[in-house]
């Protein structure tokens, strides 16, 4: 017989001999703990959590910028209770958490934890001198009172590790500048998870060994931070742009591993990874990782004079001389400049041999 039907029954009885039924009640669940808040600048990964708006979302795939609720690329996990502050990470709460305030400015080593101003709990992946945890690739953001960084949001390092070693990143670069750490560039690869893992293991490597190749010939083997022709620094002011150029006439010169330039890439390249290039230019040769990021930020998302991205380049089979285009176009394409273009192969080559992968086909563009 039906619940319902018995629930009926009873009632019926109990109208008969004047008693009063108890009819159970559904139970209620209690509401999960919120997952720490969303933050329209961190980077997600696909299972990465955020809470917004009394709910958890769990992230799809990778996103930056795109609400929750808003936005396809977030999944609704239902409500939760942020009363509590849960384990700690964002308030405190129950955690038990009592690190000190973060101070602008002031040093900080490898391991340090400290309460941010948004409440949160922010712990130093490496030494630096006190960046803003909440836009610095120094830090994972934020930190669990029960331990490590957690899942949701921030920045934190890809699980699969990166398929160029350290120790064969210095054979590739034994002459490079110690600006250009190996701990800076798999710090920025969270900002692009489909870099160097996308494909089979040997098409992975190759892609790999094309942006070192082409970063090994922007920058002189990583030898330079900045571009070398200081003549040409006031030329990169776009003024027509709306928002001009807060820097300064002749702050937005070549910096980086593919050396960006130009007022707008910089603004175009600060919004994508939500940091304020266009105000602060300077981080570009101050902060490793956000080099790097900028590095990858051309490589996966910019076409330039070609007809794709690098990125796709490689991982559709257009080869490296298809990313030589996307960097350089007729400059050095088509005839332009085939001795800069061979650099850039013979650079590749020695990389891909490093790598023990082979090169593949179109080379030269």
């Amino acid at each position: 017989m039906s619940r319902q039907r018995i629930v009926a029954l009873l009632a019926a009885l109990a109208a008969v001999v004047g008693l009063a039924v108890l009819v159970p009640m559904a139970s209620t669940a209690s509401a999960a703990t919120c997952a720490s808040p969303w933050n329209s600048s961190s980077v997600y990964t696909g299972g990465m959590a955020a809470s917004y708006n009394g709910h958890n979302w769990s992230a799809k795939w990778w996103t930056q910028g795109e609400t929750p609720g808003a936005a396809d690329v977030w999944a609704d996990q239902g409500t939760c209770d942020g009363s509590s502050g849960g384990s700690g990470g964002t308030t405190g709460g129950s955690g038990g958490c009592s690190y000190p305030a973060w101070v602008a400015g002031r040093a900080y080593v490898t391991g340090d934890i400290v309460q941010y101003t948004n409440g949160g709990y922010y712990i130093a992946t490496h030494d630096n001198p006190g960046y803003d945890p909440t836009i610095s690739t120094w830090y994972w953001s934020p930190y669990s009172c029960s331990g490590g960084g957690s899942t949701g949001g921030g920045t934190t390092p890809p699980s699969g590790g990166f398929v160029v070693t350290e120790a064969q990143f210095n054979q590739i670069f034994p002459n490079r500048n110690s600006f250009y750490t190996y701990s800076g560039l798999t710090a920025a690869l969270s900002a692009y998870p489909g870099f160097a893992t996308t494909g089979s293991d040997t098409v992975q490597k190759q892609e790999a060994a094309a942006f070192l190749a082409n970063v090994d010939h922007e920058t002189g083997g990583l030898v330079y931070v900045v571009e070398q022709n200081t003549s040409n620094y006031s030329h990169y002011c776009d003024a027509s742009q709306p928002y001009g150029c807060p820097a300064g006439q002749s702050a937005y010169y070549g910096r980086g591993p593919i050396q960006l330039s130009w007022n707008f890439n910089y603004k175009a390249a600060g919004d994508a990874l939500g940091i304020d290039l266009l105000d602060n230019p300077n981080l570009v040769q101050t902060d490793s990782a956000v080099s790097w990021k900028t590095g990858l930020w051309y490589w996966n998302t910019q076409s330039g004079p070609g007809t794709m991205t690098p990125h796709n380049a490689m991982v559709n089979g257009a080869g490296f001389g298809e990313t030589i285009r996307s960097i350089n176009g007729s400059i050095e394409c088509n005839g332009g400049n085939p001795a800069e273009v061979q650099d850039r192969v013979n650079d590749y080559l020695a990389i891909t041999s490093v790598l023990g992968v082979p090169a593949g086909n179109n080379l030269s563009c």
